[in-house]
């Protein structure tokens, strides 16, 4: 086991943290939960953000092999996704918490279908959870196994790679459709049936 895991352990447990409490928000159906909780993936998020962004800027100062060094080499691949988590995710996040605020005056106030298909949207629990999934082979390498050792390998493990994000994308999208329905006003059944009848 290389030094740098225990640098890369942190920031992955942040990261696996944000993803899964992102993935409950849909479910909470009263208001000031949302809000409680969205404080919570608020703060996971900028701490893991935070600490990627040191690692990799302590990476890029040094040219050394210490450990931090190596650990930047292993957070490369997550630097795209967590891109996407500082550009899209934040901001969706931070919105969230400010419309779950206005609704949560009263403890039980339920969380309107709107606010929960915001919740569901893909840009907040996508990016967070392909960043912890991006995680994964930096991991790996570090614990000892060498996952481009071959091509034998590295081509499975690119195949589940490509997988996992397209079943998390697609859950996503399917989620936050299905809220977005229940969202949506109830139709008149007929314009004409709502029309005074004429003999």
């Amino acid at each position: 086991m290389d030094d740098h895991l225990t640098v890369l352990l942190p920031i992955a447990a942040v990261w696996l943290a944000a993803g899964i409490v992102a993935d409950g928000l849909p479910r909470l159906d009263r208001a000031r939960a949302l809000r409680r909780r969205t404080g919570w993936l608020s703060t996971l998020t900028l701490t893991g953000l935070g600490l990627t962004a040191a690692v990799l800027i302590a990476g890029l100062q040094s040219a050394g092999t210490t450990p931090v060094d190596r650990a930047a080499a292993g957070l490369a691949l997550a630097a795209a996704p967590a891109a996407v988590v500082a550009l899209c995710t934040v901001r969706r996040v931070r919105r969230l918490r400010a419309g779950a605020g206005a609704f949560a005056a009263a403890p039980d106030t339920p969380a309107p279908h709107g606010l929960r298909a915001a919740a569901a949207h893909p840009l907040i629990g996508l990016p967070l959870q392909v960043t912890a999934l991006a995680l994964v082979p930096a991991l790996v390498s570090a614990a000892g196994v060498d996952l481009l050792a071959g091509p034998a390998v590295t081509g499975p493990a690119l195949t589940v790679g490509a997988l996992g994000v397209t079943v998390i994308g697609v859950r996503h999208a399917l989620r936050h459709n299905r809220l977005c329905e229940r969202a949506l006003p109830d139709e008149v059944a007929s314009a004409r049936a709502a029309r005074p009848l004429h003999v």
